[in-house]
């Protein structure tokens, strides 16, 4: 193992090095939070897939396939339908808007009103997807090194904290890259040719498995339908997708970068199925259907390969982890510690209503030392929010439910308003808080009634967030005009690349 474990030293070497070439260019507010806005679409191409592609797309996926067969490609391939959809339909829309968050654009479009509890909904969210990337590394150090899970958590945890502490979204970009190339490299070329040929091929697959493995709904109808909910609705609204969104140069880059992002993630959803099928004929009584990944990359490839796919399931779980962590640090600072500290109802200067000049200063050639303020402000909060993280990820041990506890919360309790409010202009801002509250309270009742894993509180939360948005927003007055002016202001014709010319980085 000598020569995989050189290969991993380097690879996590090379990410805080870049961590640190990182902090050279986040001298603003807007670099170290979306990169500037500068990113071509081969950088945010490959970004954007890295990020929604981690440890559950990975070590996740493979286990699926080894459960279920090909129809275990679903939980990813739904992934890569919530992505292409975002960028299609939406991604031009939210990239116009040039905010940080989420909740900025619920403040611009309703007025300001429910932005403290979709900030509270959305930081509860992307903290627990940064914990359960955390509690990823776990797994990977255990076989990689044989260390002890508190031990593997800390050191990998501590890893992805400290280059995205100093660089921001420009160093994570740049991780993220390389994370993209890795996971092509190790899963995609060299686990899963390697996989089918050590298993004989897929005729040997179809001699070997029930016909359930290679029906399309082996999985369940319902399952499907679920995973299409919680995470093809969840890619449409996340904090950490949409911070990703804000980094694209132009509304063509978010458009078309993204639908190549989302297509991959298919190609990788089938991928992961097929290798996790493989695994299923050559070693068919695992304890766990997650080991089928590390099984099959310990006994089936050479060494040196065996390093490069441990390090593609590393960088699997880093660029998910690296990317919640960013979102949660922002929602945290921008959308909660600001208001608190101005007071509840009150945003900062330069965000809610306003031209797209009042709304982002430091895009405008601002001072030195306020931009040098806010860039300390948000990495002392990405800090912060990455020792929480390490201490709830060492407290915690069942990964599925903390995950999904997340999707449900975030998607019953925000799908409602944020599509709403891009898509229909009666929705109101009493709408959008009774949509937050109502769907937010039924997901988490039901959840403590049935159970965290049962699929009941998200359809009914879902359903009960659109009745009370749709019949609150009727009852009550409209947007006030000017606001609503404001925000078709803001989403109207732009030009097709911001004013700043891309870095080196940009393309």
């Amino acid at each position: 193992m000598a020569v995989d474990y050189a290969v991993i030293v380097l690879y996590l070497a090379g990410m805080l090095a870049m961590g640190w070439w990182g902090m050279r260019r986040a001298t603003s507010k807007s670099d170290f939070l979306v990169a500037g806005r500068r990113l071509g679409p081969a950088m945010y191409s490959g970004t954007m897939a890295a990020i929604v592609l981690g440890g559950a797309s990975t070590i996740g996926g493979v286990g699926l396939g080894y459960q279920y067969g090909l129809s275990g490609a679903w939980m990813v391939f739904t992934i890569g339908l919530g992505l292409l959809g975002l960028s299609v339909f939406f991604s031009a829309r939210i990239a116009r808007l040039k905010v940080y968050t989420v909740s900025e654009m619920l403040d611009l479009r309703y007025g300001g009103a429910a932005g403290i509890i979709s900030g509270v909904v959305m930081w509860a969210y992307t903290l627990m997807l940064a914990v359960t990337s955390t509690i990823a590394y776990a797994t990977i150090f255990d076989v990689l090194f044989g260390l002890d899970r508190t031990l593997a958590i800390v050191l990998g945890g501590a890893i992805v904290v400290a280059y995205s502490t100093l660089g921001g979204m420009w160093s994570i970009t740049l991780t993220d890259m390389v994370q993209f190339v890795v996971k092509t490299i190790g899963v995609l070329l060299l686990l899963l040719p390697l996989a089918l040929v050590k298993a004989g091929g897929f005729a040997e697959l179809k001699a070997h498995l029930p016909s359930d493995y290679f029906a399309p709904l082996g999985i369940g109808g319902q399952t499907v339908f679920t995973y299409v909910l919680i995470y093809s609705f969840g890619m449409l609204i996340g904090q950490d997708i949409w911070q990703r969104v804000f980094t694209a140069r132009s509304d063509r880059v978010a458009r078309l970068g993204g639908t190549v992002a989302g297509t991959y993630c298919l190609v990788y959803a089938v991928a992961g199925a097929v290798i996790g099928t493989a695994a299923k004929v050559l070693y068919p009584h695992l304890a766990s259907p997650d080991d089928a990944f590390a099984t099959i990359v310990k006994d089936a490839l050479p060494v040196g390969v065996r390093g490069l796919v441990l390090a593609a399931a590393l960088s699997a779980v880093m660029s998910t982890s690296s990317g919640a962590l960013i979102a949660c640090a922002t929602v945290a600072n921008n959308d909660i510690w600001a208001r608190v500290r101005r007071g509840v109802g009150r945003r900062p200067a330069g965000h809610g209503g306003g031209s797209p000049e009042e709304q982002s200063p430091e895009e405008h050639a601002p001072e030195a030392s306020a931009g040098h303020d806010e860039v300390r402000g948000n990495r002392l909060f990405i800090l912060l929010m990455g020792v929480v993280v390490i201490v709830i990820a060492i407290a915690l041990n069942d990964v599925v439910e903390a995950l999904t506890l997340a999707y449900n919360v975030l998607v019953g309790g925000l799908l409602v308003p944020i599509l709403g409010g891009l898509l229909w202009k009666r929705g109101n801002a009493a709408g959008a808080l009774a949509s937050v509250v109502v769907g937010g309270v039924t997901v988490v009742g039901l959840m403590v009634a049935l159970g965290v894993l049962a699929n009941e509180p998200i359809y009914y939360g879902l359903l009960a967030s659109l009745v009370a948005y749709v019949a609150v927003s009727l009852a009550t007055r409209p947007t006030d005009a000017v606001v609503l002016a404001a925000w078709r202001e803001r989403l109207g014709p732009r030009p097709a690349a911001v004013a700043a010319a891309p870095g080196p980085a940009g393309d």
